[in-house]
C-alpha cells in the first residue's frame, strides 16, 4: 500500500474518531501545533529514526505534548507509535488537515507577490477567488513575499497556479521578441 493511502487511511480514522467525540475542533488544534512542532528538523529525524525504538519515542512525544494536546491526540499518537507508522507521522498529520479542510469546506489559498498586502488588498483578493466559484467559500489565505515576482500576483490553489506575475510576463515577451515572433510590438 502507498505511503499516501496509509496517511490518508489514519488521518481518516482520527477524523472518524474525533468527530464522534466531538472534539474535531481541539484535535485540529493539536495537529497544527503538532505540524508547527515537526518543522524542528530534530524532531522530524526523530520520528523516521530507526535506531531510537517507538518506546523511547514514546517518551519524548509525550515530554513534549502531553500539556498541551487532547487524550484523544495522545492516545492517536500511541497508536502510531504501537504500529511502527511513526516514520509517517507528519504525512499523517498533513492529511488530516487536508481531510479536516473538505469536511469545513475550507481552501487553502497560497497568495506570492512582490511586496506585503494590506488587510483590505487580502479581503479583496478572498472575495474575487471566492466570485470565481472554483473554491470552497472559505479560504485560508497565507501570503508570502517574493520580490523576485517583480510584481502581480501568484495564486497556488488545489493543485492550480495561477502567475500573473510582471516576471512571468517579461519572460513571455523575451521568448516572443527571441523567436522574432513579438506579437505585442507595432
Amino acid at each position: 500500500m502507498s505511503a499516501f493511502r496509509i496517511a490518508s487511511r489514519y488521518a481518516k480514522s482520527l477524523i472518524d474518531l474525533a468527530v464522534d467525540e466531538n472534539k474535531l475542533e481541539r484535535v485540529m488544534e493539536d495537529i497544527q501545533y503538532f505540524l508547527e512542532a515537526s518543522q524542528v528538523r530534530d524532531l522530524r529525524l526523530l520520528l523516521r529514526s530507526p535506531i531510537v525504538n517507538a518506546h523511547k519515542k514514546g517518551q519524548i512525544l509525550n515530554r513534549l505534548f502531553r500539556d498541551k494536546f487532547d487524550v484523544l491526540t495522545m492516545s492517536f499518537l500511541d497508536i502510531i507509535l504501537r504500529k511502527g507508522r511513526e516514520p509517517m507521522l507528519v504525512e499523517i498529520a498533513e492529511s488530516f488537515v487536508e481531510q479536516y479542510r473538505e469536511i469545513r469546506e475550507i481552501s487553502a489559498v497560497r497568495v506570492i507577490t512582490a511586496v506585503p498586502l494590506t488587510g483590505e488588498q487580502v479581503e479583496e483578493i478572498k472575495d474575487r477567488i471566492r466570485a470565481s466559484g472554483v473554491t470552497y467559500p472559505n479560504i485560508e489565505l497565507e501570503t508570502h513575499v517574493d520580490p523576485a515576482i517583480m510584481g502581480g500576483l501568484i495564486l497556488e490553489f488545489q493543485d492550480k497556479l495561477y502567475d500573473a506575475s510582471v516576471a512571468r510576463q517579461l519572460e513571455e515577451l523575451r521568448k516572443e521578441f527571441a523567436n522574432g515572433n513579438p506579437e505585442h510590438a507595432n
